[in-house]
């Protein structure tokens, strides 16, 4: 976690546009697409992880956090899980 309030929110706004190192937008995006179009994954987004300094056991923690993540959202949101105080919209 990060005490950089300046970041989350930049993140939670538009991650896209967020500040943040090369790595760091190597696995953003990555995480972005796979949550958002999975069938669309293809081995240039693996590459591009690569490609950034990750390796293997990196790749499969970025692509297992990533994937635990959307299951446990999809089980929460499916079953009418209420969000706790601190994630909902403040907006």
């Amino acid at each position: 976690m990060t005490r950089n309030d300046d970041l989350v929110e930049s993140l939670v706004a538009d991650p896209g546009t967020a500040s943040v190192s090369q790595p760091e937008r190597a696995m953003l995006n990555y995480a972005i697409k796979l949550t958002r179009t999975p069938a669309e994954m293809q081995e240039a987004d693996v590459q591009a992880l690569r490609d950034a300094g990750f390796d293997d056991r990196a790749l499969f923690d970025i692509n297992h956090v990533t994937a635990y993540y959307n299951y446990v959202n999809r089980i929460a949101d499916g079953l009418g899980v209420e969000l706790e105080p601190f994630w909902e919209d403040e907006g």
